[in-house]
């Protein structure tokens, strides 16, 4: 245990936590997690390999559905093997370089997520709204370096107060509330001043977040202008049910993402049970539920996964 006076965060061992009271279960608990991240996985990955396999896929929305796919994942998979060891009775350390490498991919991925939502709520403006212009103003080129700055923005802008962590002393409980490691988690065990941290935190998300949204807010109200301004009602519905999956996406990283925040800004008398749920929410939903959502809204997709998963026979008896 560390002493009073603090000890390196860099020789420090923390310690998961599962669901508390329900540590009896944990192995039966484990069962629907690996189901959800069996699904996330098969299901980004199935993405990825009809866009990369797939010619006629080969065009900026789909580009960005891929960037979408490889967020998703880089979300989710950092935190699959701590939350398994925990679950399994396998062990709760883990060690403080191992835990900042887990939550700067978190972070990292979930910032860049926002942004590859702004560039698909772009996309679709263009689309939309300069159709004529549509290939001319993303290119492949271009699309690239959309991805690369967003990547770039969001790993960047996590250096400051992530890589202060390691000169904060922990005199407190080590023991975090999660089953893997989140910034905000660990800074509260910090024994030392965490303005900072907790600062920066907020006003990164303010910004970066807020940034992203308004710009997706933004991007819609041209896109609902612009289909407004279509005289055939069925081609308003078309226009509109292209954007359909983009915005179900947004709401499911974005709804989680704002409750786990407030919850863990103002939420200190509610119950773990309540943070760990929320915690979880935020990682696992958006991975298993937008290869889902784009399976089925989108028909170029949908069409591919069944000429890949379902027989040739059956498949030209359909057709």
């Amino acid at each position: 245990m560390a002493d009073f006076n603090g000890s390196s965060a860099l020789s420090s061992t923390f310690y998961l936590t599962g669901i508390p009271g329900y540590e009896m279960v944990h192995h039966w608990i484990s069962i629907p997690f690996c189901i959800l991240y069996l699904v996330g996985i098969v299901g980004n990955c199935t993405i990825l390999h009809i866009v990369q396999t797939e010619p006629s896929l080969h065009e900026p929305m789909y580009y960005f559905l891929a960037m979408l796919s490889l967020t998703d994942m880089g979300m989710s998979l950092p935190t699959l093997v701590s939350l398994f060891r925990v679950l399994w009775s396998i062990s709760t350390e883990i060690e403080f370089n191992t835990c900042v490498m887990q939550m700067f991919f978190i972070h990292t991925f979930s910032l860049t997520e926002s942004s590859v939502l702004l560039a698909m709520a772009f996309d679709r403006y263009v689309a939309i709204c300069h159709p004529l212009r549509y290939s001319t103003i993303l290119t492949p080129q271009r699309i690239a370096k959309i991805g690369a700055a967003a990547l770039l923005r969001s790993s960047l802008s996590l250096i400051p107060p992530i890589s202060r962590l390691a000169y904060l002393p922990f005199c407190r409980s080590h023991v975090l509330s999660h089953s893997y490691c989140l910034h905000q988690d660990m800074i509260h065990l910090a024994c030392a001043d965490i303005k900072f941290n907790v600062i920066y935190g907020f006003v990164l998300i303010i910004i970066v977040w807020g940034f992203d949204a308004l710009g997706i807010l933004v991007s819609y109200i041209f896109i609902l202008r612009s289909v407004l301004n279509i005289a055939s009602q069925k081609e308003r519905l078309k226009a509109l049910n292209t954007c359909a999956s983009h915005i179900c996406a947004v709401l499911i990283l974005y709804v989680p993402m704002i409750g786990l925040s407030l919850i863990h800004r103002f939420g200190k008398h509610a119950s773990p049970l309540v943070h760990i749920f929320m915690a979880h929410i935020y990682l696992l939903v958006p991975p298993v539920l937008n290869p889902i959502i784009y399976s089925v809204k989108t028909k170029q997709i949908r069409t591919r996964i069944i000429r890949l998963f379902v027989p040739k026979r059956i498949h030209s008896t359909w057709g």
